[in-house]
């Protein structure tokens, strides 16, 4: 389904609070998300909310029979899930992108249209866990963040994060001291890539790198910077660019309006009150 695909960060709670609500049952217009007894995080109770939304919009539209079966567990049947993404097809009507938009995209980013870019890198994984303290697993990502950078020398680093990697990380790599080897943008999940690649840092980044997986401290040993691509040769894929950023804008702002007309009980969503597509 495609809402699946999309980061919807922007409907958290602002009290950065990382935890299901202490009430345990969240619900949208009185229908439950979850069981008090799942172990269930709060990023995936907010994709179910935001799912619930998109169901219960596509059931208002007539898109969906108003029997169809309550999600089980987060499961939709399938007759929502394509009256979902009939539903988005229909509201999310979205302009093409310009080719002086391209162009001027392609001039400010051209580093993300390089092609043989390779990265050497080592991580050191904190995995994201159903019903896992998202807060508590932040704090243990950046003190060790700010571990692995505050040595003198770069040997000293070097054996920190190694030895870091080996008694913190959460992926196999961790044997090998959280090495990854070479990767090119093919290789890394689409978040996890854009952290990476186009960039000309070298060394422990000074940020997490959040991905599906859960939240990575990253050293690139090394680039191999790739060659830069003439406007013509990608206006295809600068044109896809454009048009998927211009999606999820709309599908957030679309969310941020049902939620705002919804009855959301024990989960905070941002909300709007009144519609920000046109």
């Amino acid at each position: 389904m495609l809402v699946e695909t999309v980061d919807l960060s922007v409907l958290s709670a602002n009290d950065g609070s990382g935890q299901v609500p202490a009430c345990g049952v969240a619900r949208i217009n009185g229908v439950a998300l979850n069981l008090a007894t799942e172990g269930l995080g709060l990023e995936a109770l907010r994709q179910r909310a935001c799912t619930e939304l998109l169901r219960q919009a596509a059931i208002r539209d007539g898109l969906l029979a108003a029997d169809d079966a309550v999600p089980v567990e987060g499961v939709i049947s399938e007759a929502a899930s394509q009256a979902i993404d009939d539903w988005l097809t229909r509201e999310l009507q979205l302009p093409e992108p310009s080719v002086e938009a391209c162009r001027r995209h392609h001039a400010a980013h051209q580093a993300r249209y390089r092609t043989g870019e390779k990265v050497q890198v080592r991580h050191i994984l904190f995995a994201v866990t159903p019903g896992m303290d998202v807060v508590a697993l932040r704090n243990r990502a950046e003190a060790c963040l700010l571990d692995v950078r505050c040595h003198d020398g770069q040997a000293q680093a070097s054996e920190t994060f190694g030895r870091s990697a080996r008694e913190l990380s959460n992926c196999p790599s961790a044997e090998l001291g959280g090495d990854l080897g070479w990767l090119t943008p093919a290789d890394c999940a689409p978040e996890f890539a854009r952290e990476l690649f186009g960039k000309p840092e070298v060394g422990v980044l000074p940020r997490l790198v959040h991905s599906r997986f859960g939240l990575h401290v990253v050293d690139v040993l090394a680039r191999e910077g790739g060659v830069a691509q003439a406007f013509d040769a990608v206006q295809g894929a600068v044109t896809m660019a454009l048009r998927q950023q211009a999606w999820v804008t709309a599908l957030r702002q679309c969310l941020q309006v049902l939620a705002g007309q919804a009855v959301v009980e024990g989960i905070e969503l941002d909300a709007a009150d009144t519609p920000l597509v046109q």
